[in-house]
């Protein structure tokens, strides 16, 4: 069974087609590229996936369980987790606390227990506590642990946000554009962090990306959208040279630069 399964999932805004006829079946420990140029409907997808937005038509599988229309929070719960294009932290907040109350899904513990402290309060908040201060190490961001996020170099901050969806113990993590921003120093970080991710976590990953080095450099399978249509899917190496991957997504030139 796949682990994720998209069947016809269609989505207007108004009288305006943004997603037309998406269908997608995602094998477990699966690493897939969504592509296509500004405005071809990635987030889009991505909202509809994972709860931000009701598909106007189609269905969304997870575990074989209907979720299309559920709220984000609940999503999240049944094994779920995503990064955003612009970067949503607490920032106010210190990246520790970030890491810990992302697992707010997974506590185990109801009002009168926080109030009066019980036993079953203070082993959940023990576990939290210790699975926040594995992702710091796994990411290396013990030393920014009381630092808030907004005092952070940028991409410090895209891996506090990989770190609290990692610390909500997903099965399929959703990556929007992980290297908006980045360095050329940083992307070749990133390349190397999401397939150790995806290897040590044993997880499934599907990420959206305009930057081709990531693209080529991670994803197993791609997916290409323009104006809402899927126009291409297969291997990488095979939609490098798709002429209609060319002209709507790279122009011209094509993909020749890839890799460089």
């Amino acid at each position: 069974m796949a682990l994720l399964e998209i069947k016809h999932l269609t989505h207007y805004f108004g009288g305006l087609r943004a997603i037309s006829d998406f269908n997608l079946a995602l094998e477990p420990g699966e690493l897939l590229g969504l592509i296509g140029p500004n405005g071809a409907g990635k987030t889009t997808v991505f909202n509809m996936v994972s709860g931000f937005y009701r598909p106007s038509e189609g269905e969304v599988l997870f575990h074989g369980e209907s979720i299309a229309g559920l709220r984000p929070h609940a999503v999240t719960s049944r094994g779920m987790a995503r990064t955003f294009q612009a970067i949503r932290l607490w920032n106010d907040l210190t990246v520790f606390d970030n890491l810990c109350i992302s697992q707010h899904s997974d506590l185990r513990y109801g009002f009168w227990s926080a109030i009066f402290r019980t036993r079953r309060y203070h082993e959940n908040e023990k576990r939290v506590r210790k699975a926040a201060e594995e992702i710091l190490d796994i990411l290396a961001l013990r030393q920014y642990s009381l630092e808030q996020p907004k005092n952070l170099p940028y991409g410090v901050q895209r891996r506090v946000e990989i770190g609290r969806a990692l610390a909500a113990k997903p099965k399929l993590l959703l990556l929007d554009e992980p290297a908006a921003g980045m360095n050329p120093g940083e992307v070749v970080d990133l390349i190397e962090l999401i397939r150790w991710i995806r290897d040590e976590f044993k997880l499934t990953i599907w990420l959206i990306e305009h930057h081709m080095k990531v693209v080529m450099g991670v994803c197993e399978r791609l997916k290409v959208l323009d104006f809402g249509e899927t126009i291409a899917e297969g291997l990488p190496r095979d939609v490098r040279q798709n002429p209609r991957v060319v002209q709507a997504y790279l122009g011209d030139e094509g993909l020749s630069h890839v890799g460089s």
